[in-house]
């Protein structure tokens, strides 16, 4: 169902750390929500999106959004409203899976009075409330074949019909979709329809697991610390270097919604002005596995992250042959990981031992 808050536009700032940041209007009523809560543009991985986001956004293209349940899935369809022609029009979130079966179409397209039993007048649905701006259709893999069947109508004809009527309502809407479900592999299996998945795939969006964007972590950590503190009347707390490396190192099953419920858990029980590795109570379940080398916790995307701006470092500090320079310096890193091992050094880098050999000879780690 849709939330009277979500009629509210949410808005894109860069006063945070220079990061874009995206939040949901009228928090305080999202305290009890499983959706993100905000989201910010840190990682390499999140910029990208946010590029693509704001090359598709003032199209009229359907759009899909693809990620799992606590990744910023609302808040990008926000931003593709916001960035739109259609920014000062209606945006409707609509949860489809929080809808009976038996009020799917009712609810979608409208009703006449004595449409059906309790039909005591008549009533618009979400796509007529949409008109002129853009409905949200959350969790649209939920929906019944017989919903589907209008919904792929609607878009084609840019109409409705509510139920128990003969006559068209013209509408103007754009339809943001989006599911935690793989819809090809629905489509497969016969619980979606093949030709709706094409319309609504016009420009996809993948929202990445937080874990794999691990750029954002602390960012996101940081902004939710200030919400809190502010809202609980507290004086500045940060966040210990343990406490940042814990966080880095966590695999987040519950994504951005699991970070904010553990900062805001955090607030409630540390001591002193900074927030301590044990006061995250992190599930030790899902930290990422430690390398063998490893000084801290870390994950590919985090190391990814870090080697890349690392580079970008490099890049502003002219130098020659700097490619060898980085060759060099990867080849070295990998033979002492390996305990000078060429077998397992070649096998780590992919390259064959010859290959190893060469590169060895000629930075002068062999005679």
């Amino acid at each position: 169902m849709i939330d009277n808050h979500n009629l509210t536009s949410a808005g894109l700032s860069s006063n945070f750390q220079s990061e874009p940041l995206i939040t949901l209007p009228n928090l305080s009523s999202h305290a009890l929500s499983i959706r993100a809560t905000a989201l910010v543009f840190h990682d390499p991985a999140s910029l990208r999106l946010l590029a693509y986001i704001e090359r598709i956004a003032p199209s009229d293209a359907t759009v899909l959004i693809i990620g799992e349940t606590g990744t910023g899935k609302e808040l990008v369809a926000r931003q593709v409203h916001n960035l739109s022609h259609r920014k000062d029009a209606p945006f409707i979130a609509v949860n489809c899976g929080a809808i009976s079966e038996s009020l799917v179409e009712s609810e979608l397209f409208g009703h006449e009075k004595g449409a059906f039993t309790g039909a005591l007048n008549a009533r618009s649905g979400w796509f007529e409330a949409a008109n002129g701006g853009t409905l949200f259709l959350d969790e649209i893999g939920d929906l019944p074949l017989s919903a589907q069947v209008k919904i792929l109508r609607v878009l084609q004809e840019q109409e409705v019909v509510r139920l128990g009527a003969r006559t068209t309502i013209p509408i103007d809407v754009r339809v943001v979709a989006a599911t935690n479900v793989n819809l090809a592999e629905a489509v497969q299996a016969g619980h979606f329809r093949e030709d709706l998945y094409y319309r609504l795939n016009v420009a996809a969006l993948s929202l990445l697991p937080l874990k794999e964007r691990a750029g954002d972590i602390l960012p996101l950590a940081n902004h939710f610390l200030k919400r809190y503190c502010g809202r609980m009347k507290l004086d500045s707390i940060h966040l210990s270097a343990e406490a940042e490396q814990a966080l880095l190192g966590y695999a987040w099953p519950g994504n951005i919604r699991e970070l904010e419920n553990i900062i805001h858990h955090a607030l409630l029980i540390c001591k002193g002005d900074a927030i301590k590795a044990d006061d995250l109570h992190l599930n030790p379940n899902f930290f990422v596995s430690y390398s063998k080398h490893a000084q801290r916790p870390s994950s590919t995307a985090a190391s990814l992250w870090n080697l890349e701006k690392a580079l970008t470092d490099l890049y502003e500090l002219p130098q020659d042959n700097l490619f060898d320079t980085l060759e060099q310096a990867i080849i070295r890193t990998a033979y002492e990981y390996c305990e000078k091992n060429q077998v397992q050094t070649g096998r780590l880098l992919g390259i064959s031992r010859n290959i190893l050999r060469h590169r060895l000879k000629r930075y002068g780690y062999l005679v």
